[in-house]
């Protein structure tokens, strides 16, 4: 008997797509407490979560029948990936499940905000008819700014232009054919703050994105400009948007969704220019009982079929392979994940070439990871091992890959270019050993560095003093180099340094170490 537990007020539409699957036990429990979870889980072969329920490390490692996690939603960031990774869980969300619910949440709140809907109706409630007090301001013709031009940014734009405002977007990885059919004008950031009336986010919360909106950002944006968030807290500062909102900068906000959750105190509060939700942008009938139904038929078909959809940390590579090729699906993911870090402009083509006894393999599942480390910085956990060939090509990377058996200086190299529209940077990587990950070269220089953790890449003049500079500055600022390595072409002209450090380096820092 299959036993799947459902936690957090799962719809019931889902629940009763699996009770209607024979040799399956439904556990439901909508509020489990940790010792809870770990007494249940300990039979269970399969859970679903929606965004309440924190499975940690410990949990997770205490299920020791545990096969399948399904989260009825986008994001898992309340799920232990690493834990579920090393133990074989597959990790399956439901990415397209809440993209109308959350789209038309976030044209409500442009609307309600431009017509100050909930300052009117409080007024009226207490017995005030202040007709004049509450003029508001039409959308059409206002120009809109999509930070993220994914499911549901595109459908925002969509349903704006239908409204008649005009739209300009920014998305690093949005092909120009795409942007064209949603009738989207794309944009830079900075043109984006200067132009747009109003600006709605619509990204994953990764590193690269948390504070997008910051006190820098703000400084730049036109006057009377309004900001919406209904993607994830922590996208816009909200420390920064009170200041703004404060003094008038920004003309008003509408979030629903906070840098902690739940929220019941904030600074914002305080301002009459603020209209706040607490996270509806999913909460429809319909996309309830859609996420629902899709993460109990994804859960049925893997548990009983094989069949895996949506895997957010699944990579499919044949039993017989898989201790040979993972440690180079592995590296290619941080070669994709460096190149999206080193590259400044949109990205428009990638080449891959696999040298050595590689090429006797399919090499299309480390190709996968290659593109799975390119677009999860940006986008987050929607992108995995099945979509990631397709997401890259609806953002118009081209993808180029060859093979050769010349055997450079390893047995098995991986050299992969990444063709900016005003760069290029190309990479090396190889496996020292059994699992030993290391970049060999970065734009022709040779190097032997690490590719774990936080990354500090300089290119420079080949000079005595630059390395004893950088080093004492971040001694200074207590931030330690837990490793380096250095390489050039030709005594006294550019070189390059690789410094593992302990933790990433402060706007702050890095603008020093960019002074030197």
């Amino acid at each position: 008997m299959i036993k799947i537990l459902a936690t957090d007020s799962l719809d019931p539409k889902g629940i009763e797509v699996l009770n209607k699957e024979e040799g399956i036990e439904v556990i439901v429990k909508p509020k489990p407490s940790p010792e809870e979870l770990r007494h249940i889980l300990k039979d269970c072969q399969g859970v679903i979560v929606r965004s309440e329920t924190k499975l940690t490390e410990g949990i997770i490692n205490s299920a020791p029948d545990l096969k399948v996690i399904g989260r009825a939603g986008v994001g898992v960031d309340n799920i232990c990936l690493d834990a579920a990774t090393r133990r074989g869980i597959i990790v399956m969300n439901t990415p397209q499940g809440n993209t109308t619910s959350t789209a038309e949440h976030t044209i409500t709140l442009i609307l309600a905000l431009s017509r100050n809907i909930s300052k009117a109706d409080l007024s009226i409630r207490q017995g005030r008819w202040e007709k004049n007090k509450f003029v508001g301001i039409e959308i059409s013709g206002k120009v809109l700014g999509v930070i993220g031009l994914g499911q549901v940014g595109g459908e925002v734009a969509k349903l704006a232009r239908g409204l008649g405002m005009d739209v300009i977007g920014y998305d690093p990885y949005i092909s120009s054919d795409k942007a064209k059919r949603l009738g989207v004008k794309m944009a830079e950031l900075d043109i984006i703050s200067q132009k747009a009336d109003y600006i709605t986010v619509h990204t994953p919360l990764t590193k690269e994105t948390r504070h997008l909106i910051n006190k820098d950002f703000l400084s730049r944006v036109k006057p009377g400009v309004r900001i919406i968030n209904c993607a994830r807290g922590g996208i816009v500062d909200e420390t920064a948007l009170y200041e703004a909102l404060k003094d008038g900068k920004v003309a008003g906000a509408a979030l629903d969704v906070y840098e902690k959750e739940p929220v019941t105190k904030s600074p914002l509060f305080e301002l009459d220019n603020c209209l706040f939700t607490p996270h509806l942008g999913a909460s429809t009938r319909e996309a309830q009982t859609g996420v629902a139904v899709t993460v109990a038929r994804q859960i049925i078909d893997f548990l009983k079929k094989g069949i895996i959809r949506n895997a957010v940390n699944f990579m499919s590579l044949p039993q017989d392979l898989e201790i040979k090729l993972r440690p180079y699906c592995q590296l290619n993911e941080k070669l994709g994940q460096l190149l999206t870090g080193l590259l400044q402009s949109h990205l428009s083509q990638v080449e891959v070439r696999y040298n050595g006894e590689l090429t006797s393999f399919d090499t299309k599942p480390l190709t996968t990871g290659l593109l799975v480390g390119l677009l999860r910085p940006v986008m987050g956990e929607t992108v995995n091992y099945i979509n990631a060939h397709l997401l890259a090509k609806e953002r118009g990377i081209e993808i180029i890959e060859t093979k050769t058996n010349y055997l450079e200086d390893f047995a098995n190299l991986i050299t992969v270019v990444g063709k900016g529209s005003k760069e290029e940077w190309s990479l090396c990587g190889t496996i020292f050993g059994q699992d030993d990950p290391r970049i060999v070269r970065i734009n022709g220089f040779h190097v032997d560095a690490v590719p774990k953790g936080s990354m500090l890449i300089l290119v420079n003049d080949d000079r005595p003093g630059v390395i004893g500079d950088v080093g004492g500055l971040l001694g200074e600022k207590g931030v330690n180099i837990a490793g380096m390595t250095c390489g050039r072409k030709e005594k006294g002209k550019r070189a390059i340094t690789v410094l593992n450090i302990d933790e990433p380096l402060s706007p702050d820092i890095l603008n020093q170490v960019r002074s030197l």
